[in-house]
């Protein structure tokens, strides 16, 4: 068990992040761009469109590829599968060889999805061993996603995933494992007798994953879990990122990722832009809002990026490129959230430990019940010191409105830094009077820079 005291949610976020920071496991190098391929082809696996979309994605400077669900044997729906951990030979004629060696000639990094706890009734292994799967009573659990839970807690069982997952992690050259969990343990008892059997299971899920980092030391693991459903302190010393949900609708996102970073540090949250329309909610959102949503987090993408148009391609590049500049800050940075005077209004930010720069984001999530938002403040910055505080202009997420005169004028800069000439003010005026706030529509953000000015 871990506590924290402090004043606030921020002072006890903050408290967390140092403790996971300063962790053996935690990551310290930059968190590569990821590109994750579900919602670009689900089921719909094939080398040559899987190629054509990593040769896409690596013109836009991503950096790590990821296979998802649908590589092995059986596996064309979510109703068979689970457990045969073996390339699909009719999808995967040559093997995964192919698909990995192209993407690491691109320069990403490969990375693929498992879901090692889990089996079908539809399965080889499920038939060869059905004691295998977790139950009580002489009966099978409901089942959830079509499948059951295996029991690692059987030794021959643990051997099998453990095996299984070093040989296709040993054949080729795979970065990362994206690690799923789709169901929740019910009924969750050992055959025959049908004794209790969650601690002996969760112990067992940790004993793999220190065993594959024991094998493959550089190995990096996300905890993917249905999207969220297991982000705790006992994963989060295995793992080097969580899949805070499957939603990747970004109105959604605002107020998931908010949470969830409660706990966990941004450089571990994994955060994605997808396609204009959400695969999950069916709203649509501009690139702009969908994009500086993602940025606060370990930015990827969920998106048939080879559907895209040349505007957003050139775009995504804009928002990639001030990831890559802002990533030390953000994900090494102390965290700062206003509170919430308006519920239209959600202003996140993150502040360098030295207090010389600062990112903010202001989200408009809804309509305003008053005609226009008063003033913003600004809070973490150092009181004695003078700022240059100005927004960034990538999409033009004011969408032709009239913007405050603290913008200053267009500063004739192109790509991600483009922006207006901004103003100076101190520390505590910041924190205290604060900043008009643009006239914008809901569903819409600004990324606001802040940098200290010696003069």
């Amino acid at each position: 068990m871990y506590g924290a005291y402090g004043d606030g949610l921020d002072e006890q976020a903050a408290l967390f992040h140092e403790h996971l920071r300063d962790a053996p496991s935690h990551p310290v190098r930059d968190r590569p761009l990821t590109l994750n391929v579900w919602e670009a082809v689900y089921f719909d696996h094939d080398v040559d469109a899987l190629v054509e979309l990593a040769e896409v994605a690596a013109s836009l400077g991503i950096e790590r590829f990821v296979l998802d669900d649908g590589w092995f044997r059986g596996r064309r729906h979510d109703r068979a599968g689970l457990g045969d951990w073996y390339v699909d030979e009719e999808v995967w004629p040559d093997g995964l060889r192919p698909l990995v060696d192209r993407v690491r000639a691109l320069g990403m990094e490969f990375g693929l999805w498992f879901e090692p706890e889990m089996v079908n009734l539809d399965s080889d292994l499920a038939r060869e061993h059905p004691d295998w799967i977790m139950q009580t009573g002489g009966r099978l659990p409901i089942p959830a996603r079509n499948q059951q839970v295996l029991d690692l807690g059987r030794p021959e069982a643990f051997a099998y995933v453990l095996e299984r997952m070093t040989a296709i992690l040993t054949e080729v050259d795979i970065a990362y494992v994206k690690w799923d969990q789709n169901r929740d343990l019910v009924d969750a008892g050992s055959a025959p007798d049908g004794g209790a059997g969650v601690h002996r299971q969760t112990t067992a899920v940790y004993r793999l994953m220190d065993g594959l980092a024991d094998r493959f030391p550089e190995l990096e693991i996300e905890s993917c879990s249905s999207g969220g459903s297991r982000v705790d302190l006992g994963v989060l010393e295995r793992t080097h990122r969580v899949w805070a949900s499957d939603c990747s609708d970004p109105l959604e996102r605002q107020q998931i990722n908010r949470w969830t970073a409660q706990l966990v540090p941004l450089e571990r949250l994994g955060a994605h832009i997808a396609s204009g329309r959400s695969h999950t909610t069916g709203r649509s959102h501009e690139l702009s809002f969908r994009a500086a949503t993602a940025l606060f987090g370990h930015l990827g993408v969920e998106w048939d990026l080879r559907q895209a148009s040349l505007a957003e391609l050139a775009e995504l590049a804009d928002w990639f490129a001030l990831y890559r500049s802002t990533r030390a800050l953000l994900h090494t940075g102390r965290l700062v959230r206003e509170d919430v005077v308006d519920d239209a209004l959600q202003i996140t930010g993150v502040v360098a430990a030295d207090r010389s720069e600062a990112l903010f984001s202001l989200a408009f999530l809804g309509r305003s019940d008053v005609a226009r938002i008063g003033r913003f403040t600004l809070r973490g910055l150092d009181p004695e010191r003078r700022y240059r505080v100005r927004p960034l202009r990538i999409g033009e997420p004011s969408g032709g409105r009239t913007v405050p005169a603290w913008f200053g004028e267009p500063d004739g800069v192109d790509g991600p830094h483009a922006g207006w000439t901004g103003v100076v003010m101190s520390g505590t005026t910041l924190l205290h009077a604060g900043l008009q706030t643009p006239a914008t529509p809901p569903e819409r953000a600004w990324i606001v820079e802040v940098a200290a000015v010696d003069d």
